[in-house]
Protein backbone atom coordinates (compact mmCIF):
# COMPACT_ATOMS: atom_id res chain seq x y z
CA UNK A 1 0.00 0.00 0.00
CA UNK A 2 1.38 3.40 -0.93
CA UNK A 3 1.85 6.16 1.59
CA UNK A 4 -0.31 9.25 1.00
CA UNK A 5 2.85 11.25 0.23
CA UNK A 6 3.94 8.89 -2.55
CA UNK A 7 2.98 9.26 -6.17
CA UNK A 8 1.20 6.23 -7.64
CA UNK A 9 2.92 6.58 -11.02
CA UNK A 10 6.53 6.08 -9.99
CA UNK A 11 6.50 5.42 -6.22
CA UNK A 12 8.70 8.45 -5.40
CA UNK A 13 7.87 10.66 -2.46
CA UNK A 14 6.38 14.02 -3.42
CA UNK A 15 6.33 15.56 0.07
CA UNK A 16 8.28 15.51 3.33
CA UNK A 17 7.47 12.54 5.59
CA UNK A 18 7.43 14.70 8.75
CA UNK A 19 5.78 18.01 7.91
CA UNK A 20 4.20 17.15 4.51
CA UNK A 21 6.01 20.16 3.01
CA UNK A 22 7.30 20.41 -0.54
CA UNK A 23 10.93 19.62 -1.29
CA UNK A 24 13.32 22.40 -2.25
CA UNK A 25 16.63 22.12 -4.07
CA UNK A 26 18.12 19.97 -1.31
CA UNK A 27 16.47 16.80 -0.03
CA UNK A 28 17.64 15.33 3.28
CA UNK A 29 17.35 11.63 4.17
CA UNK A 30 17.19 9.81 7.47
CA UNK A 31 16.77 6.03 7.42
CA UNK A 32 15.75 6.26 3.73
CA UNK A 33 13.00 8.69 4.64
CA UNK A 34 12.94 11.80 2.42
CA UNK A 35 12.79 15.02 4.42
CA UNK A 36 12.62 18.65 3.32
CA UNK A 37 14.97 20.28 5.85
CA UNK A 38 17.51 19.75 8.61
CA UNK A 39 14.79 20.81 11.05
CA UNK A 40 12.64 17.84 9.96
CA UNK A 41 15.65 15.53 10.32
CA UNK A 42 15.97 16.66 13.94
CA UNK A 43 12.22 16.28 14.54
CA UNK A 44 12.29 12.71 13.20
CA UNK A 45 15.30 11.87 15.38
CA UNK A 46 13.55 13.20 18.50
CA UNK A 47 10.39 11.26 17.62
CA UNK A 48 12.36 8.01 17.25
CA UNK A 49 14.15 8.59 20.57
CA UNK A 50 10.85 9.20 22.35
CA UNK A 51 9.48 5.97 20.83
CA UNK A 52 12.44 4.07 22.28
CA UNK A 53 11.92 5.73 25.68
CA UNK A 54 8.24 4.72 25.61
CA UNK A 55 9.23 1.10 25.06
CA UNK A 56 11.42 1.20 28.16
CA UNK A 57 8.55 2.55 30.26
CA UNK A 58 6.30 -0.20 28.94
CA UNK A 59 8.84 -2.80 30.04
CA UNK A 60 9.03 -1.24 33.52
CA UNK A 61 5.22 -1.25 33.76
CA UNK A 62 5.04 -4.97 32.93
CA UNK A 63 7.66 -5.75 35.58
CA UNK A 64 5.52 -3.90 38.17
CA UNK A 65 2.43 -6.09 37.62
CA UNK A 66 1.38 -8.05 40.77
CA UNK A 67 1.90 -11.49 39.20
CA UNK A 68 5.45 -10.52 38.14
CA UNK A 69 6.23 -9.31 41.66
CA UNK A 70 5.10 -12.66 43.10
CA UNK A 71 7.41 -14.56 40.73
CA UNK A 72 10.38 -12.36 41.66
CA UNK A 73 9.94 -12.94 45.42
Amino acid sequence: MLNCSESPRNGRAERCAVCDGKFGLVRHYSWRTPLCSKKCVDRLRVRRESDRDWLGWLQIAFNQLPENRAKAS
